[in-house]
């Protein structure tokens, strides 16, 4: 009996530990409440989006978001469901998906007479065949169009053109830039041209700008629609922005 009675205790005195160790409800619910870190996805231009066209280095828009579909390329090469991606690289693919669902669009198949997918170029990866087939089994939990992992940012709705004049060199440089993304964003472009462009204040008409705003923030406009009412050519005329080199030859 005495042994009875020590090893219910024994086990008594375990679970009060496993007890102990486990999370409480406060803790967890700390945990939950704490603010979660998001990273701010970086603006591209169409024209960006574009410049990647090939399978071995494929970029594809939809929805306002840019997505790099470069590792399914790789992971299905040769695959000849990869086709109407590959043939739709470097492009807006907004059509095949649903704005409300954000899922690939249905449509009524005439001759089945069901709802099937819609496929404008063919069916492509990960979309089920519109009738059963023996041989078709889903590989993968998430499809292509619902892993997150190929995001890399977000379209830009609109572009604009900006001239920076270097008050020191005397260089001048015509960039594209999205009208969404703040000055340090254009400035972060704006190093491909000049290393030291952190090394530089920015002005418009004498008075500084603010590099955590955007242009249209600080009261640079587009004017491109009335250039075009008035049938101007609005690359004549763009928004000129001098940048003065702060003698900081560390910042590069």
């Amino acid at each position: 009996m005495e042994v009875l009675n020590k090893e219910i205790s024994d086990i008594d005195v375990d679970i009060n530990k496993l007890l102990n160790k486990s999370p409480s409800n406060e803790s967890l619910k700390k945990k939950k409440d704490e603010p979660v870190e998001k990273v701010e996805l970086r603006y591209f231009t169409p024209k960006e989006v574009a410049d990647h066209n090939t399978c071995d280095d494929l970029w594809v828009s939809w929805l306002g978001y840019v997505y790099d579909l470069t590792p399914l390329a790789l992971e299905y090469r040769g695959d000849i469901l990869m086709n109407p991606i590959i043939k739709n690289a470097g492009k807006d693919i907004s059509h095949w998906f649903d704005k409300t669902t954000k899922n690939i669009k249905m449509h009524m198949n005439p001759k089945l007479g069901c709802m099937c997918p819609y496929t404008p170029d063919g069916r492509y990866v990960h979309v089920s065949p519109p009738v059963p087939c023996a041989n078709w089994r889903p590989m993968v939990q998430k499809p292509w169009w619902e892993d997150g992992k190929y995001c890399i940012g977000k379209l830009s709705q609109k572009t604009r053109k900006i001239r920076i004049v270097n008050t020191l060199t005397k260089d001048e440089h015509i960039i594209e830039v999205c009208s969404e993304e703040s000055l340090n964003a254009i400035q972060e472009r704006y190093i491909k041209l000049n290393a030291h462009a952190k090394g530089y204040i920015w002005k418009r008409l004498g008075y500084l700008l603010d590099m955590d705003k955007t242009l249209e923030e600080n009261n640079v406009k587009d004017e491109s629609k009335q250039f075009e009412m008035l049938g101007m050519d609005e690359d004549e005329y763009l928004p000129v922005i001098h940048i003065y080199f702060r003698d900081d030859l560390s910042i590069a």
